[in-house]
């Protein structure tokens, strides 16, 4: 079995005899053909995020993936590179901090079982940044919160315990729910199942009740008030 592996300037071939995870793969490859081969592992065990890399254009954990013939393997996008398939996550995990994902004003609150499990899946997020990964907004803008933080602050927004909602809110209209594309490619990727794309589909509703609305409204053009030509249909063309 072969698999390519993009590296800082060029792309090369490994042969692999016995590896089951691409995990595995990278690791046969660094012992017996290249230890300059550089990549980034943790609990082995789909839990840490560490290892995510992109495989034939899409995002996986190298650790749980299984290894394919022909396989092409790359870093993450949108993440500064710093050897080989080892990315620097420092920058887009500080746009949790941007996103205020965090209990802000704590007010004491029993949680039901029903409680727990609304809030279970978002709290699953590893930060692998696969998601960060597969958003296609990155590619034109790079101050764009990003699915995860956006994830972590739904989750909180909605936390019984928290008594400062708009606060969260207010910190994630700008550069964040209504530049989301509703692609859901994030959704795709996660390892963990966690919908990103409904949380901010949510988020947005939150805003609205919080007295915000899109940006991209203000700039439409709906007709004139007397409906001659207006909304994209003439009145008296028939059906």
């Amino acid at each position: 079995m072969q698999i390519k592996i993009q590296r800082d300037t060029k792309c090369e071939s490994f042969k692999i005899e016995n590896a089951i995870t691409l995990l595995s793969a990278l690791y046969e490859i660094k012992q017996t053909q290249d230890a300059t081969l550089t990549f980034a592992s943790g609990c082995k065990s789909g839990i840490c995020g560490a290892c995510s890399v992109r495989v034939n254009g899409k995002e996986q954990l190298a650790c749980a993936y299984k290894v394919q013939d022909n396989d092409l393997i790359e870093p993450l996008n949108y993440h500064q590179r710093q050897r080989d398939l080892k990315v620097d996550k420092t920058k887009p995990h500080q746009k949790l901090k941007k996103a205020a994902s965090y209990l802000h004003s704590y007010i004491p609150s029993t949680l039901t079982h029903q409680d727990e499990l609304s809030l279970h899946i978002q709290s699953d997020c590893i930060l692998c940044d696969s998601c960060y990964s597969a958003c296609p907004v990155m590619a034109v803008n790079e101050e764009f919160l990003g699915p995860f933080a956006l994830t972590r602050a739904y989750r909180y927004a909605k936390d019984k315990r928290e008594d400062d909602a708009k606060s969260i809110i207010d910190a994630v209209v700008t550069n964040g729910i209504w530049d989301c594309t509703l692609c859901g490619e994030c959704s795709a990727v996660c390892p963990k199942g966690i919908d990103s794309k409904m949380d901010i589909t949510n988020l947005r509703s939150l805003a609205v009740q919080h007295g915000h609305m899109d940006p991209n409204f203000a700039t439409a053009s709906f007709g004139t008030p007397d409906f001659s030509g207006g909304f994209g249909f003439d009145p008296n063309g028939g059906f």
